[in-house]
């Protein structure tokens, strides 16, 4: 069965925006462990770091403001001048989900609204403290958005939400890692030192893998390992093979439920075919900025596919 085109673009940047909003949280929520509750705060370069992540870097200068928690965590959190905050991710999400409110649960809606009002008439983040409380609030209510999802009826609508959180969530991880890899770690700071140690594992609480990193991994905190946990290893809900394997899976669901298959199908198999393939430690030594750079401009390339085969344009 065919669904309006706008109601299938709905559908799928829903899926996008609250994916969005759950990483922003997690992000701010592992920035501010690392800069204020660290043995070694890390400060400005870590707050510089979250902005380049979510590509804000360039919004947050236009402001003058200093990098300080406050002002960095106020603007990704409660700023609704820019697509990179979480509270303009939950109103484009809350606006979606109001356009296609008869294909979602009432559990799907609730969690979404929820997640919107915590932001209404809060002016400030607050200290540390009550910067993590928020987000933790936010990243409860999208858990609860993406359970109520995988219960509802395995049909269009929930494939398209789900496809547009694998297509949101690989993009976030690649970013995060290209971030780490090229700009965290001060100049001035050794390999492996406190600061690195500290910042890998920031990296593992923002996509949740502490506990993967630990099973998976005996040798203690390598940067190897992490980045191979985060680019190959299919076991990681958020590694960009999960999301590249999710991807293709909810396209051939799709095509069967619907008919429409096409460049975003082959798009979206050769890149599973690729990254089945790949090697993490050859990509380290052939070059990872250029390798994740190429990814994120697949992965646009392929939510344009995605637009043009479901009709969003």
């Amino acid at each position: 069965m065919l669904m309006l085109s706008r109601t299938a673009a709905a559908l799928y940047w829903l899926g996008r925006y609250v994916e969005r909003a759950d990483f922003i949280a997690r992000l701010v929520e592992a920035t501010v462990r690392l800069d204020a509750l660290s043995a070694r705060p890390a400060g400005e370069a870590a707050w510089q770091s979250a902005l380049a992540v979510t590509d804000t870097d360039d919004a947050f200068a236009a402001t003058g403001q200093s990098y300080t928690q406050s002002n960095v965590a106020r603007f990704l959190t409660l700023d609704p001048s820019h697509p990179g905050s979480i509270v303009r991710c939950l109103e484009m999400a809350r606006n979606n989900a109001r356009a296609v409110r008869t294909a979602l649960t009432r559990d799907a809606w609730t969690a979404i609204n929820r997640a919107w009002w915590l932001f209404q008439n809060r002016a400030s983040t607050g200290g540390a403290t009550a910067t993590l409380n928020l987000v933790e609030q936010v990243k409860g209510e999208t858990r609860g958005f993406e359970g109520s999802i995988h219960r509802m009826m395995r049909n269009e609508a929930t494939w398209l939400i789900q496809l547009g959180a694998a297509i949101e969530r690989a993009d976030n991880t690649a970013r995060l890692v290209d971030v780490k890899y090229h700009l965290l770690l001060p100049e001035d700071e050794a390999v492996g030192g406190v600061v690195d140690r500290d910042q890998w594992t920031t990296i593992l609480q923002t996509v949740s893998a502490v506990t993967a990193y630990r099973w998976l991994y005996s040798d203690g905190l390598q940067p190897a390992n992490v980045i191979d946990l985060l680019i190959s290893r299919f076991e990681l809900p958020r590694s960009l093979a999960a999301c590249v394997e999710e991807a293709v899976q909810l396209l051939s669901q799709l095509a069967r439920r619907t008919g429409l298959q096409g460049e975003a199908d082959r798009m979206a198999r050769a890149r599973m075919a690729r990254m089945q393939k790949t090697r993490t430690s050859e990509v380290i030594v052939s070059g990872l900025h250029e390798y994740l750079e190429a990814f994120i401009h697949e992965n646009s390339m392929l939510n344009a596919a995605v637009a043009r085969q479901f009709r969003f344009i």
